[in-house]
């Protein structure tokens, strides 16, 4: 059921961005050109852009504060009963591929669940998925305007019941300094693939 919402998430996100679409296209000056391999429909500077959110530690930091090296955005919850955890620790394994690579890389998990996940439970949460990894929640406000930047969806099933699932979108961001949002991974995508398709985002970087 949990897999079943999470790819009608999907679909919403799609809908959301206009679509995303897979398809060639002529350079025209992008450095990044080479190592796309899916298009966004409006362009890149349609997804990503400045959040205000609450660490682990309860510290409030921007985007500017946490995006100090090429990360690897996510947005899910901790209560995630199978999707999330697989996602996370599959971003987390592309960023120890990466280092192998010679490059350095942050995974990000940023809750859509700010009610029961607290700046502690995502601080043990990323933690237990990978030393580097940052937790990030906040308020409601704070956690909507992150997913309305990212054009992720989500959407919490009745909180009457304390073990309530929220539905949401599984898309991975990957976001360089400077940059912003250069380039998104879908579930299937391999860590081995994402770690070679984000090295030549962060070589074309430099």
């Amino acid at each position: 059921m949990v897999r079943i919402a999470a790819i009608l998430a999907s679909a919403a996100v799609i809908a959301l961005v206009g679509g995303l679409w897979y398809a060639s296209r002529p350079a025209d000056g992008d450095p990044f050109d080479p190592c796309r391999s899916a298009a966004v429909a409006g362009g890149t500077d349609a997804i990503g852009g400045p959040f205000t959110l609450v660490n682990g530690a309860g510290e409030t930091v921007t985007d500017a504060d946490v995006i100090t090296e090429p990360a690897i955005v996510y947005f899910g919850y901790t209560f995630c009963p199978d999707v999330c955890p697989l996602d996370f620790a599959r971003n987390s394994q592309a960023v120890d591929l990466l280092a192998e690579k010679g490059h350095s890389a942050t995974p990000v998990f940023i809750t859509v669940d700010p009610e029961r996940d607290t700046p502690e439970v995502v601080r043990d949460f990323a933690f237990n998925n990978h030393e580097k990894a940052i937790g990030l929640t906040g308020t409601e406000e704070q956690v909507q305007a992150a997913s309305r930047a990212y054009r992720t969806y989500y959407k919490a099933q009745d909180k009457s019941d304390d073990y309530y699932l929220v539905d949401h979108s599984t898309f991975s961001y990957l976001v360089l300094p400077k940059h912003g949002f250069v380039e998104y991974f879908r579930r299937d995508t391999s860590p081995e693939d994402m770690a070679d398709r984000m090295a030549c985002f962060i070589e074309a970087a430099t």
